[in-house]
């Protein structure tokens, strides 16, 4: 496998949020196709650098998803999908996301623009 995931410990979703995201991001642009080899949960871990209870807990939450499947003895492969249907689960989180940071920003004092703003520039330096 070939993705890169870059986890964020300071951000604002678990490790293996942070993976499952990353993971559903690359099936949904076609990054990782269907039948393609992940790497074992060990290896994922080494590499990303952190416990194998959360590479594993988000293989789990990705399976449950029947977004890949595990093989015993052979280790986790991307199942065939509806690209469709993820990205409207995709979406739906994100609003949910943008619905608690819009309440958070009002709480704060912001005005619509300036939220507006923070995103447009926080956007633009991805």
């Amino acid at each position: 496998m070939s993705i890169n995931i870059n986890i964020l410990p300071q951000g604002t979703l678990a490790i293996y949020e942070q993976i499952i995201m990353q993971l559903k991001n690359a099936i949904v642009t076609g990054e990782l196709k269907s039948g393609e080899a992940l790497p074992s949960i060990r290896a994922l871990a080494a590499d990303l650098q952190v416990s194998v209870i959360t590479t594993k807990r988000a293989y789990e939450e990705l399976e449950k998803e029947g977004l890949i499947r595990s093989v015993a003895g052979k280790g986790f492969y991307v199942c065939e999908y509806n690209t469709d249907y993820l990205k409207e689960k995709q979406l739906m989180m994100i609003e949910k996301r943008t619905q608690e940071i819009i309440y958070e920003a009002k709480n704060a004092g912001l005005s619509c623009d300036d939220l507006v703003d923070m995103i447009r520039t926080l956007y633009e330096e991805k």
